[in-house]
C-alpha cells in the first residue's frame, strides 16, 4: 500500500500562547514530513496545527461538529461537515494512523479514549496541562499493552512519528 500517512491533532479549542505556538510547530513539522494533516477544524490547537501544515504545504482536513464548511478555520484545504456535534470525536481518531494530544479538555479526552479503543497510536505532547499531561505515558484502560507515548518538546513527537510511520508499513518514506 502506499499512501500519505493521516495525522490527527487534538486539544484545546481555545488555545493561545505557548500551546497554540506547539501546535503551530507540530503542523509544520507534519507538513514537512508529508503527512495529511487533521483536526476538528475549529480554533486554538486546531487552527494552529492547520496554519503550520499548511505552510509547509500539506494536505488539511477539518473535520467539523457541524452541518456547515464554513465552520472550519480558514486553514483547513478539505472540510468534512457531519452534522454529528461532539459524536464527531468517534470520527477524528477513526480517521488517523497516529492521533497527537496537546493539552485538551473534555471532548479531547473522548477523542483520546475513542483513538484508545480503535487501537491508534496516541502522542501526548507534555507541559501544555489537560489530558496530554495527565494521560502522557499512561494506559487509558487493560485492553491494550502500549502506553500514551509522552514526548517532551516538537523534535522528539518528529522522531517518533517517523519511527510509527516506519511501522505502518504504508510504503512512504519522508526526506
Amino acid at each position: 500500500m502506499a499512501r500519505y500517512p493521516q495525522v490527527v491533532i487534538i486539544g484545546d479549542a481555545g488555545a493561545a500562547g505557548e500551546k497554540y505556538e506547539a501546535a503551530y510547530h507540530t503542523g509544520k513539522v507534519l507538513g514537512a514530513l508529508g503527512a495529511v494533516v487533521i483536526t476538528g477544524g475549529r480554533g486554538g490547537v486546531m487552527e494552529a496545527a492547520s496554519k503550520g501544515a499548511m505552510e509547509a504545504g500539506a494536505i488539511t482536513v477539518g473535520i467539523v461538529p457541524g452541518s456547515s464548511m464554513g465552520e472550519s478555520n480558514a486553514y483547513c484545504k478539505v472540510v468534512i461537515p457531519t452534522a454529528l456535534g461532539h459524536g464527531r470525536n468517534a470520527l477524528t481518531p477513526l480517521s488517523a494512523d497516529i492521533v497527537i494530544c496537546i493539552g485538551g479538555g473534555a471532548g479531547t479526552l473522548s477523542e483520546m479514549a475513542f483513538a484508545w479503543i480503535y487501537d491508534k497510536p496516541i502522542i501526548a505532547l507534555l507541559g501544555h496541562g489537560g489530558w496530554s499531561d495527565a494521560l502522557g505515558g499512561e494506559m487509558i484502560d487493560q485492553r491494550r499493552l502500549e502506553r500514551i507515548i509522552p514526548c517532551q518538546n516538537v523534535d522528539e513527537l518528529r522522531l517518533r512519528v517517523i519511527e510509527l510511520v516506519q511501522d505502518l508499513d504504508l510504503n512512504f518514506h519522508p526526506d
